[in-house]
């Protein structure tokens, strides 16, 4: 495969750590790492306005989703003029990405080089590993897949070595989502296990799921960790009002402990790729700042004050 799209960020991530980003002759709006695929052409925009709260967001996105299976469009005449021999996309998340069944159509009636599809559904670590796999196998390149799996399964082992003997594992809420309240599912809850963290709302393997204000009130975690999906830090810290202004944050013990840290969602805790490494080393160093100090403060994570 000589000529690949990629429709998505984690893919795209993939594709480059195999040493196969020369391949890659388009991208989705939102692949923006490693920096040099921006300069690819862009064949996907979403249906809404991306700009405004997280409720406005949510809503928009909502609205778009009774109509349509994806938040976003495929650009097919641009599909055809990069004739792929391969377009990676997923069926995960109508909300990450372009649709299965919308690129599907694309790539059969429209796109002349009729590309091979590679739809990924990453769930949880193992299924991570499965799809690099999976692409590497695609392009042609399986020993590099191997070794980039063992890779990241080596760094994640080093972490939870140092952390299986600890005394004290924090009680952690993370939040994906602000407005309305979203806890983080899929692998982060694996992800905190392995950072030396309990994981108080969302199940490994399983879709985040809607929480309610009662629920942070009721559990009272010893650390909030925010990651809104697709914000950096600067997008989290404009939203914080809708957190900080709700009569239940004051008395939240995080909180008055000043344990409250928003990180950098939209490139780490979102994106099931190789970088995933990263959002566990983040976890340990705010959970366990004795242990760790991968150096991500500052441009990964911030502490609340």
């Amino acid at each position: 495969m000589n000529r690949i799209v990629s429709l998505l960020p984690s893919s795209t991530e993939i594709i480059c750590a195999l040493g196969c980003g020369d391949r890659l002759v388009a991208r989705s709006h939102e692949c923006d790492y490693p920096a040099a695929v921006g300069t690819l052409p862009a064949c996907t925009a979403p249906k809404f306005d991306p700009d405004g709260t997280s409720y406005e967001i949510d809503e928009r996105v909502k609205a778009v989703l009774q109509e349509a299976v994806s938040v976003y469009r495929v650009d097919a005449n641009l599909l055809d003029r990069v004739a792929p021999d391969l377009l990676v996309t997923q069926s995960q998340c109508e909300v990450c990405a372009v649709s299965l069944k919308e690129v599907e159509e694309a790539a059969c009636k429209l796109v002349s080089s009729r590309p091979e599809i590679l739809s990924l559904e990453p769930n949880a670590l193992e299924d991570i590993w499965r799809d690099i796999e999976a692409v590497s196998k695609a392009l042609e390149v399986e020993d590099r897949g191997h070794e980039l799996v063992a890779r990241l399964k080596a760094k994640l082992d080093w972490i939870s070595e140092r952390t299986e003997g600890i005394n004290h594992r924090p009680r952690v809420a993370c939040v994906e989502w602000f407005e309305p309240l979203m806890a983080a599912g899929n692998w982060v809850p694996e992800l905190m296990a392995i950072a030396g963290g309990e994981n108080l709302f969302g199940q490994a393997g399983e879709h985040s799921p809607w929480m309610e204000w009662t629920m942070l009130e009721e559990a009272q975690p010893d650390v909030i960790i925010l990651m809104p999906c697709g914000f950096d830090i600067p997008r989290s810290q404009q939203e914080l009002k809708v957190l900080t202004d709700h009569p239940a944050w004051s008395g939240l013990n995080a909180v008055r402990a000043l344990q409250v840290y928003v990180t950098d969602g939209n490139q780490y805790f979102n994106r099931p790729g190789p970088r995933l490494v990263k959002s566990a080393e983040i976890l340990a160093e705010i959970l366990h700042p004795d242990l760790f100090n991968f150096g991500h403060e500052g441009y990964g994570w911030q502490r609340l004050s």
